[in-house]
Order: C-alpha cells, then structure tokens, then sequence
C-alpha cells in the first residue's frame, strides 16, 4: 500500500496539477497555532504539509526557521508534543504530513520508538538533512513495510551521488534548488534545469524544489520543472508578521491561496 504523499501525487497527476508543498516549525509560535495552520494551509491548498521538530543546532536552516526553532524550543515544544498534535491532527484531517528534523534528534529519542510513535500518531514522511547516505540504507531497513517514506534531499553539489541518493526513494524527492542554508532568494541557480533533468535520469519518482522560493513569481519560474514546491521560510516570515499583528493563521492562509494560485 502506497504512502498518503505517493497518493496525493498520483490523485495530482491524474488531475494535472503540481503539488504545493508547505513547512511549518511544530510548536511556532505555539502549539495550538500550528494546529491551526495546518488546516487553514490545506484549506488554501496546500497539498503536503511539512512539521519542522525544532532542534538547537539546525546546520540546514538559515535565520528565519532558526528564529521559529528558538521560539518553539522556548514553549517547550520537544517530539512527544509534536506526536500528540499529529494525533489530534488525524482526527480532523487525512493531509499528508512529513516530519523535517536532524538525526541526532531521533538517536536521542531512540530510533524503533520513534519510528513506531511515527506509525501510531499517522506521520507519512521524513525529511532527514543530515543523515548519511552510508547510514541510510539502514533506516530505511527499519522504516521497511511501515508505510513511512523517507524522503532524500538532493543538492546541486550531489552530482556523481544522485543516483544512489534516490534509489529506492519513495514519497518525493526533495531537490534542493541553490547551495547554501533555507531562506528566500531573488534568483535560483542557473544550471536548475540541468540539475532537475539530471535527477529524472535516475528515478521515476515526483520531484519537488525547495529552498528559495519566496513568492509567487518563484512558483511561476520553478513549477515547470518539477511535480512539487516547497515553500518554508516566506511562511515562517508571514507568521512573523503575523505574530506582530496578531493574525498569524489569516496571513499564512492569504499567502498559501496565492501560492496555489500561481501554482494551478
């Protein structure tokens, strides 16, 4: 049985539409609030929904997610936490959910706890930036038959690894768009196709850009060239904004309406 990300695309593809990807730091700037985006994100269009599980040395995020990690981590927001928020997520809605988090997160937590706290609570994915390649074989063994897809990030510097960074892959994969940290950039490499064409060589499974896109001319420049974008940081700016103004949900629903907007 396929995962809910590899139905959501396959529903997608027989409707020819790409998928519009959100992420979201668990626990910024409350628990409660993120519950909240999550179905206010879907209602707007959202097709996959990423939960960053917020850690103190996130060596892939740049400032802005960083700052949410600070805010979540200041709540006392840890992984048990985010579990029962998936939990009550389920209840209410099937969007499929991916958690991005650090290895060194799910050591501490212990690895086949974890993974069967993942089956329990309904998590679809996860989105691992720095687990080995050589140490991945491994995980997905344990993650094997458990309906979880794990899903590889594949950067423009990963050249001659591309292949074995996504074979076997199953759910997407993550394609990072430019060298470098998570933020909102003006400009994307210019060797993009090349790189998104480069990766179609060696596997079949959906492809979706992300670090940069900030915007909807961004979403208008990349979604020819994959199945899927993923937008992270400009959201985490609107909760920001948000967080001001006290209207974080309303401003993230506006931004992701006219993310799909574009998208469609």
């Amino acid at each position: 049985m396929s995962s809910r990300i590899s139905q959501k695309f396959n529903e997608l593809k027989k409707k020819n539409k790409k998928a519009l990807i959100t992420y979201v730091t668990a626990g910024d700037p409350d628990i409660n609030t993120t519950e909240q985006l999550v179905y206010a994100m879907e209602n707007a269009g959202a097709d996959i929904i990423e939960l960053g599980i917020a850690y103190s040395d996130p060596l892939a995020d740049g400032p802005v997610i960083q700052r949410a990690a600070s805010r979540a981590l200041n709540k006392g927001v840890n992984i048990d936490i985010v579990f029962e928020l998936v939990r009550k997520l389920r209840t209410n809605t099937q969007v499929p959910l991916a958690f991005l988090l650090y290895y060194n997160s799910i050591y501490r937590y212990g690895i086949d706890k974890f993974i069967n706290k993942c089956m329990e609570a309904g998590v679809d994915g996860l989105i691992i930036p720095d687990l080995p390649l050589e140490e991945r074989t491994d995980f997905k063994k344990i993650l094997d038959g458990k309906n979880i897809d794990l899903i590889p990030l594949v950067a423009p510097t990963s050249e001659m690894r591309i292949k074995d960074l996504v074979k076997d892959a199953t759910g997407f994969i993550y394609c990072v768009s430019s060298l470098g940290v998570t933020g909102a950039r003006n400009s994307f490499d210019s060797n993009i196709k090349e790189f998104m064409d480069n990766i179609k060589l060696h596997t079949d499974v959906p492809l979706a850009i992300g670090f940069g896109i900030s915007d909807v001319q961004g979403v208008k420049q990349l979604k020819d060239l994959a199945q899927g974008l993923i937008v992270g940081s400009a959201i985490i700016k609107k909760i920001e904004e948000g967080i001001v103004e006290n209207k974080v949900v309303n401003l993230v629903s506006e931004f992701v309406k006219e993310l799909r907007d574009a998208l469609n």
